[in-house]
């Protein structure tokens, strides 16, 4: 859109000069569809090519052959014109300029001095991956128009699914590497989002996760040479079969200087502090993981009896819980608590078992199924980012617009601290939780509120 914005007077004239290809065409009887898609493609993506006030044409495109130096512009040379105004006027080939003398003398060193540039170096990134099909058109690279509030489903992307499985196919199988797809500013900070190309569901296949970790671990080790600070793992990117919550990259390379952090203190204690003011019994259901036991923990520890309801789940807590705390976890079958802790593994049945009114707080990554129209649905961890943070387009799919996921926040706290530990693994001790939730507090991250229920 942007390359495209002029005078009305301008478009008239710019549609009359790139109609005459397509006029003589059809007046000589040659005119086909191929050849119409093909020249507003090429007209098009030059156009965004040259005003991308981006240097991206590298110098072996030139050397394989020079006189593409007059056939094909650089955004450089482009730029110039805007800057400069009376001169390299051409658009997309320069060589009318190089005609009548009007091509500026800057033109070679700045492309040079633009090439060398150094890259930005971030202060943290978070590494994220793709989840639904339709996730892709979430990214800024899609339509940023989705990329502000939650995704859903539309018409057009049901149209558009032929095309979306062959982008798909081609990033997930030719993509070996992750690559930058946001860019933030916090403060002082530069933040950036490094996208792995596997969907949600490749995470589940055995001949996947050896491609993953080793993707992940790449990561690491390029954002250690360029002194990055931290890199928070997002999604699955974190799992405990995959990686350990990140662990296994830490005990394979003892010596990296950035510090891992999957983000696990901060959800929890997001969720421990938005269990509503004056509950005395929760309900738990769900996979047993870092976060689930982390908040199990605190709860026990306040007083709060959990009610679980599977004896190997009971089983497999109580190991976590010291002294008297383990009377507050009880072993039920009554599902007539109000406030539910869920996560993955959460089945259809149960819902349908919770009493009018429960209000479902979610611990896993992944949201749960709203089946229930009478109960309260809360988000997953995640909590408001303030208004200090620039260019933030997209963070999880189900989360509202300027809404960032607790594990993504930790990176970003962990990295305004300065903390020097890595917060990874199973068996590693957590960062202290309450240390956390002040610091995001401090740093004006802000809670969600529930819906229709008074928060703690």
């Amino acid at each position: 859109i942007a390359a495209v914005v002029h005078p009305f007077a301008e478009h008239i004239g710019y549609t009359l000069i790139l109609g005459i290809p397509l006029i003589a065409t059809l007046l000589c009887g040659t005119v086909s569809a191929a050849s119409i898609a093909l020249y507003i493609t090429y007209v098009d993506f030059m156009n965004y090519l040259g005003h991308c006030n981006f240097e991206l044409i590298p110098r072996s495109f030139f050397s394989l052959f020079p006189p593409l130096k007059f056939l094909c512009y650089t955004p450089s040379f482009h730029s110039l014109h805007h800057t400069q105004f009376r001169t390299n006027y051409s658009l997309f080939m320069p060589m009318y300029d190089y005609i009548y003398g009007t091509n500026d003398k800057c033109s070679d060193s700045l492309y040079e001095s633009s090439l060398e540039e150094e890259e930005e170096k971030p202060n943290a990134i978070h590494l994220t991956h793709l989840t639904s099909l339709d996730s892709i058109y979430h990214l800024r690279l899609g339509f940023a128009s989705l990329s502000s509030h939650p995704l859903s489903s539309r018409f057009y992307l049901v149209l558009m699914r032929p095309f979306t499985l062959i982008i798909s196919f081609i990033l997930t199988s030719f993509s070996s590497r992750t690559f930058v797809f946001e860019r933030n500013r916090f403060g002082d900070l530069t933040l950036h989002s490094h996208l792995l190309p596997k969907f949600s569901s490749h995470y589940t296949s055995q001949q996947q996760k050896e491609s993953i970790n080793k993707m992940i671990e790449t990561a690491i080790l390029e954002a250690d040479k360029k002194d990055v600070r931290v890199m928070s793992l997002g999604l699955l990117n974190q799992g405990e079969e995959l990686n350990g919550y990140g662990e296994m990259y830490v005990r394979k390379h003892p010596n990296l200087k950035i510090r891992i952090v999957d983000g696990s203190s901060l959800a929890a204690e997001v969720v421990v502090h938005s269990i509503p003011a004056g509950t005395s019994e929760v309900l738990f259901r769900g996979k047993i993981t870092k976060v689930a036991r982390a908040i199990v923990i605190s709860l026990c520890k306040s007083g709060i009896k959990v009610m679980v309801l599977r004896e190997e789940e009971h089983c497999m807590l109580a190991g976590f819980i010291d002294g008297h705390c383990k009377e507050n976890l009880v072993l039920t079958t009554n599902y007539s608590p109000m406030i539910w802790l869920v996560g993955d593994g959460l089945s259809k049945e149960e819902q349908k078992k919770a009493r009018k009114g429960t209000l479902f707080l979610p611990f896993s990554q992944f949201p749960p199924s709203q089946l229930r129209k009478d109960c309260f649905y809360h988000t997953t961890p995640a909590m408001i980012i303030p208004k200090s943070a620039q260019n933030v387009d997209s963070c999880e799919n189900w989360l509202g617009r300027r809404v960032m996921s607790a594990w993504r926040v930790g990176g970003i706290v962990h990295t305004l601290e300065g903390w020097e530990e890595h917060e990874c693994g199973l068996d590693v001790p957590m960062v202290n939780p309450p240390r956390v939730w002040e610091a995001a507090l401090r740093n004006g991250f802000k809670p969600l509120l529930l819906p229709s229920l008074e928060t703690k």
